[in-house]
């Protein structure tokens, strides 16, 4: 379910921009962003490269579970 929340503009703008150069929308960017953050609070030993790992792990999985892989 979507639903509508106010964000900055420099936050939308950044989102947008690093959307761009890793091909997702400004939104999926955002929503890939609060994923890093849930897991770093959660893991807070956890290097960004590992936590990068789990994310693309995730991604896979699911594709494979779509039948899209």
């Amino acid at each position: 379910m979507a639903i509508n929340v106010k964000l900055s503009e420099k936050l939308v703008g950044e989102a947008k921009r690093h959307g761009k150069v890793h091909h997702r929308s400004t939104p999926k960017q955002i929503e890939y962003w609060s994923q890093i953050g849930q897991i770093a609070e959660d893991n807070p030993d956890l290097p960004f490269a590992l936590i990068r790992d789990i994310l693309i792990a995730q991604n896979e999985e699911t594709l494979e579970e779509n039948g899209l892989k």
